[in-house]
């Protein structure tokens, strides 16, 4: 059976990680508050993020950028989207 939270981003009971995605305080939270769906939905925004800013995770100051909008992300607080992404028509 898998492991339930209360999802900070969805306000609800839903499947939780089955590890902390990172080491750390801030893995921790996440693993205890963050559901597996809120997760998979951040990194579908992260990649978007990187690849339309052009990002480079070699740069420290990109890594701050994206932990800080992470953060925004699931306390439900306003972050950057990728700007001139055109979802690709059905």
């Amino acid at each position: 059976m898998s492991r339930t939270v209360f999802c900070r981003k969805h306000q609800k009971e839903l499947e939780g990680l089955d590890f902390p995605p990172m080491p750390g305080a801030r893995g921790q939270d996440i693993f205890e508050n963050i559901s597996k769906q809120a997760w998979e939905e951040w990194q579908h925004e992260q990649t978007m993020l990187i690849n339309e800013k052009h990002l480079s995770l070699m740069d420290p100051n990109t890594r701050k950028y994206l932990q800080a909008q992470m953060q925004h992300y699931f306390n439900n607080e306003p972050f950057d989207k990728a700007e001139g992404y055109v979802p690709p028509e059905q």
